[in-house]
């Protein structure tokens, strides 16, 4: 007993000073418990699981847009309807379609700032002038809209003085204030238009406000996106049919024989 005593006491001094002696040792008496196991992460508190944010999706959800406002839906429908007016006029016409839509934006702008109604503004250019910004009458009318520019030179003062009748814009403006002003007159579209034409002081316009009103009925139409033809028939005129004019009648002359005697 006490070789064998003596033998473990110096086993256990070997060990102690070669430690790796011990390892192989223990590697030797339990190979499964040598493996050393990194400690296990501490769990989280429950407070900071309920603080914690949530986890973002996988796929980020794109935000909803934010509704129009009645200004911007406005705009829309504006520009909606000036894309079927301006598309219209431009077949019905025979303008580019550039110069169409300048003319059509220039007659909502216009409209805009005046206060009248933009279809009735280009329903008189195109009664008026076909939409020729050049067209001049023998009595002086000029323009898209046949302003008078030497009975009302004073509005185009601002503008470059009468010179500029011919200019789109300018001829535009003047003639929506002309026409304004007559329908407030007039207490009606159709008496302004009436006095517009210069047929004021006459008991009928010649029928120009039918027509004008006519091709707004049709602007109207065509800026609710409706299918309306560019092309209309013509009225026919009535027929009148001459026959030649009669004859005289030549009475024989009376004879005075049997009243000698009176």
């Amino acid at each position: 007993m006490t070789i064998i005593g003596l033998s473990a006491v110096t086993v256990a001094a070997v060990l102690y000073v070669r430690p790796d002696m011990a390892q192989k040792v223990s590697h030797l008496i339990a190979p499964n418990k040598s493996v050393s196991v990194a400690a296990a992460p501490a769990a989280p508190q429950l407070s900071a699981l309920m603080e914690a944010p949530r986890a973002a999706p996988s796929e980020a959800v794109e935000a909803a847009p934010a509704p129009l406002t009645a200004e911007e839906k406005a705009l829309l429908g504006n520009q909606k309807q000036q894309q079927f007016v301006t598309s219209w006029l431009s077949k019905r016409y025979r303008v580019a379609g550039d110069a169409a839509n300048m003319l059509v934006s220039t007659a909502y702008m216009t409209a805009k700032d005046v206060k009248i109604d933009p279809l009735l503004i280009l329903a008189v250019m195109a009664i008026e002038s076909g939409l020729n910004p050049f067209a001049e009458s023998p009595v002086g009318a000029q323009g898209l809209m046949q302003v008078m520019s030497k009975v009302h030179h004073a509005k185009f003062q601002h503008m470059g003085g009468v010179q500029a009748a011919l200019n789109p814009v300018a001829n535009i403006r003047v003639g929506a204030l002309i026409l304004k002003d007559y329908v407030n007159r007039g207490g009606s579209v159709e008496a302004g238009l009436k006095t517009y034409v210069g047929a004021a002081a006459f008991e009928n316009d010649s029928g120009y406000g039918s027509r004008v009103l006519a091709e707004y009925r049709k602007l109207k139409q065509v800026a609710t996106g409706k299918n309306v033809p560019t092309f209309t028939a013509p009225t026919p005129a009535p027929v009148v049919v001459k026959t030649a004019p009669a004859e005289p009648k030549i009475e024989a002359p009376v004879s005075h024989e049997g009243i000698a005697g009176l």
